[in-house]
């Protein structure tokens, strides 16, 4: 998403150009939208893009920091549905300006709510995404599996056991297991919610000692452990996507963000063996896995940046429909 400072920054100087330094998530849609850079700045030659792509909890650690100092680090910036109502509420960000052509009401309820405080809009998204599951029908056929129109967690678990396989580098189920709010803590809030837990209970105190809690994460573990690959407590997005797209994975649920890539022949080396649900996962809630329900957003902190940021909300009056692609974009 793109989203705008509160507090503005000169931007920095090069060669005449006003350069614009962009900070973003290493994943398959910022690259993307990387990619376009050239189209953006052969439309506008005074302005030069920078890019820094970091990794997911580096990225936020970096640009939470920054953004609560001021320090001016980042001229344009994504950062996840999460953290858009809490930095709206520390007056961080500012509320979006759209313009009257932007349908605002044609933006998913969920997403649009879940962009915005006190009833003012601060994010607008390239994309929604929430949980999905994807399975190997090949190797589903050769053992027999049949998949049910909506199925469930303890059936994930029988179908992980037959289709595992280490001898043949194939493993039964792929999850997040690296620690961090935009790693494993995004499948585990849902797991949780699938389990019948919740974070807090309706007069805010935590709930994470209850029964739900402790049975849903210890059949992620135990699922994680007997069925996952080697070293899945480093395993992220990027790292399980890496591992399903060249065969090495039974099952995976993650974002459904990764359906594109998973199907893409110059991506995916199954991508003709990918299969999904009609329903997804019996019980549970779309929550955000891995920058949250909504995807990620850039924010911008002066004039080019807020420029670089309409042409990528995808108002069409001044940039190509070159430019309109990628993630999520907020403006404050």
């Amino acid at each position: 998403m793109l989203a705008q400072l509160l507090h503005a920054c000169a931007g920095s100087q090069a060669a005449g150009k006003t350069r614009l330094t962009i900070a973003t998530v290493n994943n398959g849609d910022m690259v993307v939208m990387q990619g376009l850079s050239h189209n953006f700045e052969q439309a506008n030659p005074n302005i030069q893009l920078r890019w820094v792509v970091l990794e997911e909890n580096v990225l936020r650690q970096r640009t939470t920091t920054d953004v609560a100092s001021q320090g001016g680090q980042f001229d344009v910036l994504t950062i996840g549905s999460y953290e858009t109502p809490i930095w709206a509420r520390r007056d961080w960000l500012k509320p979006l300006d759209l313009p009257a052509s932007y349908d605002v009401n044609d933006l998913i309820k969920p997403i649009r709510e879940g962009l915005s405080n006190n009833g003012k809009l601060y994010a607008v998204p390239f994309y929604g995404e929430s949980s999905m599951l994807y399975y190997r029908k090949d190797l589903f056929g050769k053992a027999g599996i049949t998949v049910p129109e909506q199925p469930t967690y303890p059936q994930i678990r029988e179908w992980a056991s037959k289709v595992h396989d280490p001898a043949h580098g194939v493993y039964g189920v792929c999850l997040r297991g690296k620690p961090g709010w935009g790693e494993n803590m995004g499948f585990v809030s849902t797991l949780v919610n699938t389990f019948g837990g919740q974070w807090f209970d309706m007069k805010w105190q935590p709930t994470i000692n209850t029964p739900a809690w402790k049975e849903a994460i210890a059949f992620y573990v135990d699922l994680l452990n007997k069925y996952g690959p080697p070293g899945a407590s480093s395993n992220g997005f990027n790292e399980n996507l890496a591992l399903f797209s060249t065969g090495k994975c039974g099952i995976w649920v993650d974002a459904t963000v990764a359906a594109g890539l998973l199907s893409n022949p110059k991506e995916s080396q199954v991508y003709d063996k990918v299969a999904l649900p009609v329903r997804q996962l019996r019980d549970i809630q779309t929550a955000r896995i891995g920058s949250g329900l909504g995807g990620d957003r850039l924010v911008c902190r002066f004039s080019p940046a807020c420029h670089y940021y309409h042409c990528f909300v995808g108002v069409a009056s001044l940039c190509s429909a070159d430019f309109i692609d990628g993630d999520s974009v907020v403006r404050s």
